[in-house]
């Protein structure tokens, strides 16, 4: 972390000039100590308060507050610590990502590597700024929509600068060892990769224009969580705030804001079949749904997936790996998520990787964490382009009105998507033995029964 500032000192004078956007200043970073896990997450959101990022393992939560809240939490019996070296910093290090950063480190990249990387402006934010994708796949000027999709984003919340460097480390990593690396190689002549290393370009501007901690977009003074936006199961179980002053303030319809729909009409069009969404902090990964009591339907897959990914990430510290659950299971609910659109309307496998502990926070040590944060992240997405190659399904339907259905022979597991503008779909699965059907409007069904074993099993309808 980089050499931390007397926290309150500095956060007074940070505040008085930030107050446009900021309904309350929060100056506080405190660590509650939480004795029943589930029941106080749950009562410190339904206060709107600001939990920063959680230590799983010590059953801690970092929540930044403000004077009121502070004694709020002094009143309700929570025993906490207040961290005399908060994450708060006038300006973070300048080595950071901005959009002006961002969008010339691709442009360069796709300057050197014009046959490997295409950009991609996927549409603008509520400010006019350009959001840009990468999209990276051999001969990807031509051929590349016809590939199976993998997708990666990070900085829905603006604070967030590590997942920055996390998706430019994805870019670089694919470009410079194409053709030398074998994997890689692979990966980018079977595949197509899509990256968005900065989603939310007009918050991201505000932490290095007013305020480093703010989170949402850029909407009036007050700002809406892009990532508590999205249309499926919005508003709907306590994952969220209507409070416009809340740093998990859904806005005022499902997909109100620019950002979710151009992030919308971007997964449509490429028809994703993993997304990992980059966020920090807390060491977790996250799969759908966001809401208690809900699982998804392929349940097997998803989880298998999801605590596989995790098992191959390292803690900060060393000693352990990441957790995997839902965002109840390891957080609290959440309604209006990326993963649960993700999956529900768009048929993707989605992940939430939180990355970095409670000792790094939002803005790390630039010097010290940068690079062994993207190197300990390597290990997840790769592992997720490998399981492309894994147990499933892909082909190409004759018609792009098709919709192909997966069903297990017992009963247990079923699933159906859309297929892509080209017929081609992408199903991943755990080996065994299916009835896949295809179905086109005004046609009566084709069915194949199809076993799946430990690699990609195509099946042809025509």
């Amino acid at each position: 972390m980089k050499t931390l500032i007397s926290a309150f000192l500095l956060a007074a004078t940070f505040f008085s000039i930030s107050k446009a956007f900021s309904a309350e200043p929060r100056t506080h970073l405190a660590r509650v100590q939480l004795t029943d896990y589930s029941a106080e997450m749950k009562e410190l959101q339904s206060r709107s308060i600001d939990i920063a990022g959680v230590d799983l393992f010590k059953k801690q939560a970092d929540v930044l507050v403000d004077d009121q809240e502070l004694q709020w939490l002094t009143k309700s019996g929570f025993s906490f610590q207040l961290q005399e070296n908060s994450r708060f910093a006038f300006s973070p290090d300048s080595r950071y990502q901005n959009p002006t950063k961002i969008e010339a480190a691709l442009k360069n990249y796709a300057a050197i590597y014009p046959g490997l990387a295409k950009l991609v402006s996927i549409g603008r934010s509520l400010q006019g700024r350009e959001i840009w994708a990468i999209r990276l796949s051999k001969n990807v000027q031509t051929d590349g929509s016809s590939k199976p999709h993998v997708f990666f984003n990070a900085m829905h919340h603006a604070r967030e600068l590590m997942t920055s460097e996390v998706g430019l480390d994805i870019v670089d990593f694919l470009l410079t060892r194409y053709g030398k690396d074998p994997r890689v190689t692979h990966w980018l002549d079977a595949f197509e990769v899509d990256v968005i290393p900065m989603f939310n370009v007009d918050g991201n501007n505000l932490v290095w224009t007013s305020d480093s901690m703010w989170r949402k977009n850029a909407r009036g003074g007050y700002g809406v969580d892009i990532n508590r936006n999205y249309p499926y199961a919005w508003n709907s179980c306590h994952g969220s705030s209507s409070s416009k002053s809340a740093q998990d303030f859904h806005g005022e319809s499902a997909a109100s804001e620019p950002e979710t729909k151009v992030m919308m009409d971007f997964v449509n069009s490429i028809h994703p079949v993993f997304s990992i969404s980059y966020h920090s902090y807390s060491e977790i990964v996250i799969y759908p749904y966001g809401c208690a009591g809900q699982h998804t339907q392929t349940r097997d897959v998803v989880e298998k997936i999801g605590k596989e990914l995790a098992k191959r990430l390292k803690t900060d510290d060393g000693k352990n790996t990441y957790t995997a659950g839902t965002a109840p299971d390891l957080l609290y609910s959440v309604d209006g998520g990326d993963i649960d659109w993700l999956y529900a309307s768009a048929h993707a496998i989605p992940f939430v990787i939180e990355v970095n502990s409670t000792a790094q926070g939002f803005q790390p040590s630039y010097d010290r964490w940068r690079e062994k944060t993207v190197l300990g992240q390597r290990e997840g997405w790769q592992y997720i382009l490998d399981r492309m190659d894994g147990p499933s399904i892909f082909g190409k339907a004759p018609s792009a009105s098709a919709v192909v259905s997966v069903r297990s022979l017992d009963g247990k597991f079923e699933q159906s998507l859309q297929v892509g503008a080209d017929g081609g779909f992408n199903m991943i699965l755990n080996p065994g033995t299916f009835q896949v059907s295809m179905k086109i409007e005004g046609k009566p069904p084709v069915e194949r029964k199809v076993e799946v074993g430990a690699t990609r099993t195509e099946v042809s309808f025509r």
